[in-house]
């Protein structure tokens, strides 16, 4: 069997090798020169998944003028698990090749696990394990009293074999769990590897496009959080999918950071029980559950995730401080943006927090990565240092600017109109975000300044 040739090539800066090294003499970055397929193997020419071409789905590559282009809208089909087609933009599309990552434990493989158990009852679904045994998975799928008549399981890491498995079985659905232990024969790199990942993923990419497949590979991450392997990897999939959730909490969000077929930042929330994860239908009553009693520093804020508004809760603690430089901690927020509003409210709303430790958390684990939660800091640090306690029927949400203006936020009635189903009587928002008609029940305080929002509490 013909080889193919490799080469190194630094993943920074694209200067080539003819033999590793641990420094790149070009761009001077250490650890960043990675073993490269140069030219493909003369195996599997037969195969449709074997050629490059057609890689986008159309196999004969023909030029067509934009205007003749088919508008009609792929058609899509339901993965059984609301939340998921809802991070998905809807459902699964035909020919569509989806990555999931995550921490260890986090619960990747039982949620695909649960999806191919239902798809498979109406269509064929087939399920590859690298890394577990097949007594291992239906154990799995009996502690979660799954239905397993008719989910095909296969144990292979060979890419060779499966796609010529998949060619013969012609499933619906695919699951290669997972892409970094799955390999090429004609590459001698290690599984897992820079060269090894992009073209195990290219390969079975091509199969799905061809074919109609929908593909869903499962990726590891690193210890900050980020998906392994090359950066590549994430250009050629359809959708990047990263299931989050703390070690001592029960609840996983399911966040898109790439969709091609739906909206980027799409949250689903799911709750990690005996029988697998259960989707939370209301996901603003889990991030709401609040003592009776009010407490300082405490107040709600509406961010906006994907498609919908989602009502959290911030919270935020301010202590005199005993060292030269005062913390500034913050759980769930962007610490520098904090650092910053912290000297806009120093400058425009005349409170000094330089000689203070400031700690800010968003209850129940969520990522804010919105600026409408701007106003709710500051005004839930400016309750923290006053220790005056905001009400329970307020809800709070705006940008703010370093002159000190309130800016207003996308889908602002949106907005209103989900804290008023939760009961809220108040809302502190950006005067460009007020409602053209009274909201019934709901009190709306318009404001353009920070001055103004400190002079509404």
């Amino acid at each position: 069997m013909a080889k193919s040739k490799t080469g190194f090539v630094c993943i920074d800066c694209g200067a080539d090798y003819q033999k590793w090294q641990g420094q790149c003499s070009q761009c001077g970055q250490w650890n960043t020169v990675q073993e490269v397929r140069l030219g493909a193997a003369s195996s599997r020419k037969s195969s449709p998944a074997a050629g490059r071409s057609g890689y986008a789905g159309a196999a004969d590559g023909k030029i067509q003028d934009l205007s003749e282009v088919n508008l009609q809208e792929l058609p899509r089909f339901s993965s059984t698990v609301s939340e998921f087609d809802r991070v998905l933009g809807g459902g699964m599309v035909p020919g569509s090749a989806i990555l999931i990552g995550g921490h260890p434990g986090a619960g990747k493989s039982t949620l695909l696990l649960q999806v191919l158990c239902q798809l498979s009852q109406q269509m064929s679904a087939l399920y590859i394990t690298g890394e577990e045994s097949l007594q291992q998975v239906a154990m799995r799928a009996q502690r979660l009293n799954l239905p397993v008549q008719g989910l095909k399981m296969l144990p292979e890491t060979s890419v060779e074999a499966i796609l010529d498995i998949a060619e013969q079985m012609k499933p619906k659905v695919l699951v290669v769990d997972s892409i970094q232990v799955v390999h090429l024969d004609d590459i001698q790199s290690a599984p897992g590897s820079v060269s090894q990942v992009r073209e195990c993923a290219a390969a079975l990419t091509r199969f799905a496009k061809q074919t109609g497949t929908v593909l869903l590979l499962v990726g590891h991450v690193t210890k900050d959080g980020s998906l392994a392997g090359p950066k590549v990897l994430e250009h050629m999939i359809d959708a990047s999918l990263l299931l989050e959730g703390s070690a001592d909490s029960r609840f996983r969000t399911l966040r898109g950071q790439k969709n091609r077929f739906g909206a980027v930042n799409e949250l689903g929330v799911f709750a990690m029980l005996e029988n697998g994860l259960k989707e939370v239908k209301n996901p603003s009553s889990i991030f709401l559950s609040r003592e009776d009693e009010e407490s300082p520093g405490s107040v709600v804020m509406v961010i906006w995730e994907g498609t919908r508004p989602l009502l959290v809760e911030i919270q935020a603690l301010v202590d005199e401080s005993h060292m030269a430089n005062p913390r500034r901690i913050s759980v769930g927020l962007d610490t520098n943006r904090m650092a910053m509003l912290l000297a806009v409210l120093n400058k425009h709303g005349g409170l000094f927090t330089g000689d203070q430790d400031v700690f800010v958390n968003v209850v129940g684990g969520v990522k804010v990565l919105e600026t409408s939660a701007d106003l709710a800091l500051l005004l839930a640090v400016v309750s923290s240092l006053r220790n005056q306690p905001l009400p329970h029927d307020l809800v709070i949400f705006g940008e703010v600017g370093l002159s000190g203006e309130i800016r207003p936020v996308p889908s602002g009635q949106e907005r209103i109109r989900e804290a008023a189903k939760h009961g809220f009587r108040r809302a502190i928002v950006p005067k460009a975000n007020m409602p053209k008609s009274a909201i019934e029940g709901m009190e709306v305080i318009g404001v353009t300044k920070l001055s103004e929002a400190l002079d509404a509490l």
